[in-house]
């Protein structure tokens, strides 16, 4: 957790006089010592916190992989995300390219699923289909592990997570897997985390959305504690506030995939902080 603070600070804004003037402090008057204090972890936690409500949308990726989705849909995802600074957006691999022109010069990450929901496909198959998306656009990879293999015992899941992250890294793209952890105990999420660490991916992702349940507080905690600091955590599934959002950041998380983005800035908002533009 200790580390998890760490990246989120070197990663993302950093300690800046913005947070302390928003709660009506200025860094001078409030820090006498800000090496020292910057090496507290308390001091740092208190910031992190703080950094979470001030800079959510930085964590969100609007998703939307329901089936009926329509193009008029990708139009309000896109706009959605232009309008409160998300990370990015989720799509379908068919609705790539057409969320590829609607973002144009937007600093938007477009990320789309491979071998979604059940990640039983053959490997060819899921590099074929990544290397269409990559084409189409998309700047991030959400892949699905094959939980059956890898209940099988089978160590051709960590062969496949490599050879889809070599294709994703050759073309500068991230990959992240997911590992459905809602089928998984703990020790086969510390397998899998590992298995992914070792193949290459730069996250490891908890859920399609399409399981008994989505990211769970407990198995992001676990997933950080084991994971280095350099791979990130994408939460995903069922996370439809903004309390809940911040516990899983709090617990690791780098990334929340939801599709209720707009309804966590809404509750930001009545808190008294409004970022959309």
């Amino acid at each position: 957790m200790q580390q998890h603070v760490y990246n989120i600070f070197s990663r993302c804004l950093m300690v800046n006089s913005v947070i302390f003037e928003s709660h009506g402090m200025t860094w001078n008057h409030t820090v006498t010592n800000r090496d020292s204090l910057l090496h507290s972890y308390a001091f740092l936690l208190i910031l992190f916190k703080l950094h979470i409500m001030e800079n959510i949308q930085c964590f969100i990726e609007q998703t939307n992989l329901h089936p009926t989705l329509t193009d008029k849909e990708i139009d309000q995802l896109v706009e959605e995300a232009k309008r409160y600074n998300f990370v990015g957006i989720c799509v379908p691999p068919f609705w790539v390219k057409k969320a590829k022109r609607e973002i144009g010069t937007d600093n938007i990450r477009l990320v789309t699923v491979i071998g979604f929901p059940l990640g039983y496909q053959m490997t060819e198959s899921k590099t074929n289909e990544m290397e269409i998306a990559i084409a189409s656009g998309a700047d991030e990879l959400d892949v699905v592990m094959n939980i059956s293999a890898f209940k099988s015992g089978m160590p051709w899941v960590k062969v496949e997570i490599a050879k889809c992250t070599r294709l994703a890294h050759d073309h500068e793209k991230l990959v992240k897997v997911i590992i459905e952890t809602a089928y998984l105990n703990n020790d086969e999420m510390i397998n899998a985390a590992k298995i992914c660490q070792d193949a290459g991916a730069d996250y490891v992702k908890t859920s399609t959305g399409f399981a008994t349940s989505g990211a769970r507080t407990e198995d992001v905690k676990l997933l950080r504690d084991k994971l280095p600091g350099h791979i990130g955590i994408k939460a995903s599934g069922g996370i439809k506030t903004l309390d809940r959002a911040a516990l899983l950041i709090e617990a690791g998380a780098d990334r929340i995939g939801t599709s209720s983005g707009i309804k966590i800035m809404e509750e930001l908002a009545g808190k008294g902080h409004d970022y959309s533009i």
